[in-house]
């Protein structure tokens, strides 16, 4: 297994992944035949080798590599959980990590599909998991929430051992169990959804309560 992981690793060596501010999504320079890539985010990109799919690589950009070691370190304490993906080995730009299959939450709002009350109690466990292994719950979002047959899948450990809380499930619970019955099952278009997060991403600028955040975002919404 670890011949066809340096098959793979090679073929990632022929990319490079370029991070970029304003918590923009990372860009991918370089191919390989054998490569799909599977997620963007703001540190990384992960793909998925057609030789070996039941595994992911997440190759972090130029400037974020100093975290593959940090991620490597949280999954190791975080052991075997179904939670979270497995981890199985890293390089000094790359984890080795199990394929999830399923789609993100964000996913899930673009294309009306439902998530379950089920999702959120799962998180919510996830959550005193996370603390069990004296580590700290952070950046747990849309994007880092896949929905596996009706349950919870938690991606992204990387930012557990930084300290306080940016409070961004306990923001996304709030939303959910306030207003998603007014979407559920409706595709949400994704100039909305994209809206929505940067306008979050940057809500200290504007607004410092999660009360105020809605009300800016429904006064948005009156203007459209």
């Amino acid at each position: 297994m670890e011949n066809d992981w340096d098959k793979a690793m090679d073929s990632l060596s022929k990319m490079t992944v370029f991070s970029h501010p304003n918590n923009d999504p990372v860009t991918i320079s370089g191919s390989a035949d054998d490569l799909k890539c599977i997620g963007l985010g703001t540190d990384a990109a992960v793909f998925q080798s057609v030789n070996i799919p039941g595994f992911a690589f997440k190759k972090y950009a130029e400037d974020k590599k100093a975290k593959v070691k940090v991620e490597a370190t949280v999954y190791e304490i975080l052991g075997d959980s179904p939670l979270f993906a497995t981890y199985f080995a890293s390089d000094d730009e790359c984890l080795i990590l199990s394929y999830e299959e399923g789609n993100t939450l964000f996913d899930c709002l673009l294309l009306g599909i439902h998530i379950p009350a089920q999702v959120i109690s799962d998180v919510e466990d996830a959550r005193e998991y996370i603390r069990t292994k004296d580590l700290n719950p952070r950046d747990i979002h849309l994007k880092n929430i896949l929905l596996q047959n009706g349950r919870a899948k938690i991606l992204d450990v990387s930012e557990y051992i930084l300290p306080g809380n940016d409070f961004r499930w306990e923001d996304l619970k709030k939303g959910y169990e306030q207003y998603y019955h007014l979407i559920d099952g409706n595709p949400v278009p994704f100039w909305l959804v994209e809206t929505i997060r940067k306008c979050y991403n940057q809500r200290n600028k504007y607004t410092s309560s999660y009360e105020e955040f809605i009300k800016l975002i429904v006064k948005f919404m009156s203007k459209k």
